[in-house]
């Protein structure tokens, strides 16, 4: 089966996408979660220590923020793609 070039585009678009909100989300929960959780401690948010509200709350927060943005990036990226869904049903 032969691909056209317009959809290899598109599927290494699609993978840098994932490939980059998944780095994201690796940074936030195991680098300010587990890594740097003694330098993030220094400071606090809403009484507590910052490495420890990554490691409970942030890293889920930023997840759930990463899946709006995916969700709104590849909207963009169909559309420019032609392959964006009607809203009309």
């Amino acid at each position: 089966m032969q691909t056209s070039p317009d959809h290899n585009v598109y599927w290494k678009t699609n993978l840098k996408l994932v490939g980059g909100c998944l780095a994201v989300w690796f940074v936030v929960s195991y680098g300010c979660g587990i890594l740097l959780a003694d330098v993030l401690d220094r400071f606090s948010l809403g009484g507590y220590p910052l490495g420890f509200w990554f490691a409970t709350q942030g890293s889920i927060y930023v997840f759930v923020g990463l899946i709006f943005f995916y969700a709104w990036r590849m909207n963009r990226i169909d559309r420019r793609f032609g392959l964006h869904e009607d809203a009309e049903g």
